[in-house]
């Protein structure tokens, strides 16, 4: 009730506030970004970048919030619901508006009516690691190992139903290997276990394995991308590797609740491509992989049609239902 009250007291002060008054009002306070992962994660390292490129633009502070769990949902369900007053936004994982709607069997948003898209924000590529004590070193022999040794090699992901599990399954489908799915809430917590060796093998955002591959701390066997990634020029391709259809580019875009005035929404809007367009949010993005790529609202809707068709496909064609 608290929440309605607030909205329809936004919603008569809005009214009787014109359009352009009211963006140049906004914001008159700190905005909250929410990351729908643990702190640490890629997501998270990518959504506090964009976050600093905002506050230099919206000239006041974007504040980072972390709300982990279902791979990403429960921090886009959270924006959602939230007061459409352009003060709670969130930077949604691809999982969370592109798989989830397939996988689960109810997701509590419907991306298309209560979220506002305001921009596509950065592609990731991917890479498949594993840790040192696996012995072997490239794709081929992680294949002959697993057909050699069945259910015994353990791969973490993000979540059940993110890009990180899926690229794994479709590994499995595609080699013919059987590998166990271990779940975690964000790859910020598989990936310490994959260091640790509770897991041995995971696909994540390039960033967060990164510093880990260059200290000799995992092997990096293939990049699920179709083109090699600058930051890890040596690795090759899942496609080199002789499985083309592995491919699971990650990305993240840039979300409200529906609803938000259309003065305030263009703001947003306007802030953030042009803190994406920045050169020094470009540079920061680059060292980690990222590849900033800000969009139009239209465009960030056509893409997710795409993506959406996509991992549909996927989801079906493994038969893979979350939990």
């Amino acid at each position: 009730m608290r929440s309605l009250t607030r909205l329809l007291i936004f919603l008569l002060v809005a009214a009787a506030t014109p359009g352009s008054a009211l963006a140049q009002a906004y914001p008159s306070k700190p905005v909250r970004l929410i990351v729908p992962f643990p702190a640490g994660g890629p997501a998270d390292i990518f959504g506090r970048l964009l976050a600093q490129g905002m506050s230099v633009q919206f000239g006041q502070q974007v504040v980072i919030e972390n709300v982990s769990g279902v791979g990403g949902v429960l921090g886009v369900e959270r924006a959602a619901r939230s007061v459409p007053d352009g003060y709670t936004l969130v930077l949604n994982s691809s999982s969370a508006v592109s798989i989830a709607p397939f996988s689960m069997a109810k997701v509590p948003y419907d991306a298309g009516k209560d979220l506002a898209l305001i921009t596509t924000v950065v592609r990731v590529p991917e890479v498949l690691a594993v840790n040192p004590s696996l012995p072997v070193n490239t794709l081929a022999e992680l294949v002959a190992h697993a057909k050699t040794h069945p259910g015994k090699i353990n791969f973490g992901s993000a979540g059940s139903g993110t890009i990180t599990h899926l690229a794994g399954e479709l590994l499995k489908v595609e080699a013919g290997i059987d590998l166990i799915h271990v779940p975690y809430k964000g790859a910020a917590p598989a990936v310490n276990d994959l260091l640790g060796g509770q897991v041995q093998m995971g696909v994540f955002d390039v960033p967060i394995l990164l510093p880990h591959i260059r200290a000799g701390k995992l092997k990096a066997l293939a990049i699920t991308s179709a083109r090699r990634a600058a930051t890890l020029p040596d690795v090759q391709t899942t496609a080199e590797a002789g499985y083309p259809k592995v491919l699971s580019d990650n990305w993240y875009g840039l979300a409200g609740p529906a609803g938000i005035p259309p003065a305030v929404f263009k703001r947003i809007h306007a802030a953030t491509v042009a803190a994406l367009n920045s050169p020094e949010l470009n540079e920061q993005y680059g060292k980690v992989s990222g590849v900033s790529m800000p969009s139009s609202p239209e465009e960030y809707a056509v893409y997710l049609a795409q993506e959406q068709r996509k991992w549909g496909a996927v989801v079906r064609a493994i038969g893979f239902k979350a939990e």
